[in-house]
């Protein structure tokens, strides 16, 4: 049963007052049919509830086998969910499916067809390169039809930043659902690669209903019209074998490009903000309270997509994690890149005992979120946030770390909340900065924390255990905390990702390729699912709610790296929830994703065992992708 609390009822009304005020552009998607044949004969099929739709809004089902005419297959609409199980359906056959909004009564425009699946995944063919692998993924719509395409970022012999050596060349290839290859961008010799290096956001910065895709470039960086940006012949790598700035890349210019994404060609260039130097300026009392000279501070870097006006998407690039900290944020609009802000948390040396709040609180993921309430976005650098106007909102004092999740965790309180996890090593154990932290997100409070000075490297946070109410944290000292921090019993192995996939609205767990359910009463994982594919510990290319219905995805790489493979649930639920990618703060951390050490994303609401409904998202949809007659006019502005 779904119970609600005033809470979540008086939040309910200031989100409605914020979007009187303003709403959000967002994406035009199509309703994301699936369909997949099933063991037993029958075919599972799950849809997209829109987060614009009137909750009296119903829907058909249609099945066409071969070329015949669609042929509706439910009883009456349906109300209480959006999947369905077809258990007369001829799985021989090539099967396509087809959905039909009603709206009091009256038979809306039906969906794109969606042919059946033999498998629970798609297949999708990819361009392979030789000594390179498959990496991080994003997903927009970059031609607006409303269907999602595919980014990949394919890795050549990375290099972390503590690391001196040569490193591969930083590729990027865009692809439809089908395998049709769009375009490739090659960052060249110039980007080194790994992880700290390049964080390519992919978002409709401008509202045509296509989206683009920014990054740092630099010399020699070829588009994906073969156009080469600055000079082709420049090589800034350090090339002295043996010396620890070896295949590093300090000298030169430093760009920041916006591209295409229908063709992957450059659209703008200007300098990226701020520049590396001093490369001995860049250290704080973050990590290990250290500083370098050599290029390993300096060069760590992060990125997001964020709406700081309330409106309109804006691009915030960031560098440094350890100490200084630098946040430029652009607008991209009407074929103009613009400088909106920058944040600098200033330079430091040490001791650093002059080195601002800010500096050292940086961490190796970030997310965006509105923790303040105000319509407008903020950018939560894990141990301190920035306001949407660029200034400082709170430092938490609580220095760096590896993890961090934020989300409605706790429902029966006002506010937001962020967990992190810390470091503690070195000379900064002095700090005895706790493991484990869980704060408000608007003031920055504490509302527990646990292992002062010890070293936490991984955390999470879900609601896995119905029994207490809200989410539950772990990953540090001792086992599965509650809202109040109290250990109540042993916690998951997996502490990387979580994922909603089976039939309930508690999360599941991701660990590799393996999804595993929590067993609360035995205190075990219990393995759900098991894809077969490639992809290191920390994850899949990426993981979201991207077709069917409100549950997540997984996008992997085949065990031959030739293709990726995008896995689906097909557990018939029937909690109706609209698309998660039409909840502004889950859609953002899908395209911040890819950033550093990936994160699951998380919504702005408490979505969990005994939710409340969702709150109607401020947004209006832009684009070419399906509009619901007399639907989509009563809830888009121009």
């Amino acid at each position: 049963m779904i119970r609600y609390s005033l809470k979540i009822a008086c939040a309910f009304l200031v989100a409605l007052s914020v979007t009187t005020l303003a709403q959000r552009q967002m994406e035009n998607i199509t309703r994301g049919v699936v369909a997949v044949k099933q063991p037993d004969k029958t075919v599972y099929i799950g849809w997209r509830l829109f987060g614009t739709d009137p909750e009296a809004i119903a829907f058909n089902i249609y099945r066409a086998t071969n070329n015949a005419t669609p042929v509706k297959i439910n009883e009456k609409p349906i109300t209480d969910s959006t999947n369905y199980l077809d258990r007369d359906a001829n799985t021989s056959q090539l099967l396509h499916y087809h959905v039909q909004p009603v709206l009091n009564g009256k038979k809306l425009a039906l969906s794109k067809s969606a042919y059946a699946w033999d498998k629970n995944y798609l297949e999708i063919p990819i361009k392979p390169i030789d000594r390179y692998r498959s990496g991080d993924a994003s997903i927009a719509d970059l031609d607006g039809d409303g269907e999602y395409e595919i980014i990949l970022h394919q890795v050549s012999d990375a290099r972390d930043n503590a690391h001196a050596g040569i490193t591969g060349t930083p590729i990027f290839d865009a692809y439809e659902m089908d395998g049709t290859h769009l375009w490739r961008i090659n960052l060249g010799i110039n980007i080194r690669e790994g992880e700290h290096y390049t964080q390519f956001m992919v978002y409709d910065l401008d509202g045509d209903g296509k989206a683009e895709m920014a990054c740092k470039t630099a010399d020699g960086t070829i588009d994906g019209t073969g156009q080469i940006i600055g000079d082709k012949d420049k090589d800034w790598r350090t090339l002295q074998e043996g010396d620890r700035t070896h295949g590093r890349i300090l000298n030169g210019p430093e760009y920041f490009t916006i591209f295409d994404g229908r063709t992957g060609a450059s659209l703008k260039t200007v300098d990226y903000i701020p520049s590396r130097d001093p490369i001995d300026g860049w250290g704080g009392i973050g990590g290990n309270g250290g500083n370098d000279n050599y290029g390993n501070r300096c060069d760590r870097f992060l990125a997001c997509v964020a709406y700081l006006d309330g409106r309109r998407p804006s691009v915030v690039i960031c560098r440094g994690v350890y100490g200084r900290i630098v946040m430029a944020a652009w607008d991209w609009r009407d074929g103009e890149l613009t400088s909106r802000w920058v944040f600098d948390s200033g330079i430091s040396h040490p001791p650093f005992e002059d080195a601002s709040p800010y500096s050292g609180m940086g961490g190796h993921s970030l997310s965006v979120a509105d923790v303040d309430s105000d319509g407008k976005d903020e950018i939560v650098y894990h141990a301190m946030v920035v306001d949407d106007n660029g200034q400082g909102l709170y430092s938490s004092g609580l220095r760096h770390g590896d993890a961090m999740h934020i989300s409605d965790m706790y429902p029966d309180r006002q506010d937001l909340e962020v967990f992190t996890i810390h470091e503690n090593e070195g000379d900064t154990v002095r700090f005895q900065t706790p493991g484990m932290a869980m704060r408000d997100a608007r003031t920055g409070e504490l509302l527990w924390t646990i292992g002062p000075g010890i070293d936490v490297s991984s955390g999470l946070a879900a609601d896995i255990d119905p029994r207490y109410r809200g989410y539950e944290a772990w990953g540090g000292p001792g086992g599965l905390r509650d809202s109040h921090g109290k250990e109540i019993g042993p916690n998951p192995r997996s502490s990387s990702f979580a994922i909603w996939w089976d039939n309930d609205l508690l999360r599941e767990l991701l660990y590799g390729s393996t999804i595993k359910k929590w067993n609360w009463e035995k205190g075990v994982e219990e393995t759900l699912f098991t894809t077969g594919s490639r992809r290191g510990a920390r994850g899949p290319n990426l993981m979201g709610d991207f077709i069917g219905d409100w549950r997540e995805e997984l996008l992997m790489t085949a065990p031959d790296g030739r293709a990726l493979r995008l896995y689906t649930t097909t557990i018939p639920t029937d909690h109706r929830i609209y698309t998660l990618m039409h909840d502004p703060q889950y859609r953002l951390a899908i395209a911040f994703q890819n950033v550093v050490y990936n994160i699951p994303p998380h919504p702005g609401f408490f979505l969990g065992d005994g939710m409340a409904q969702p709150p109607r998202p401020g947004i209006y949809l832009i684009g070419k992708g399906e509009v619901i007659a007399g639907v989509r006019d009563a809830n888009q502005k121009p």
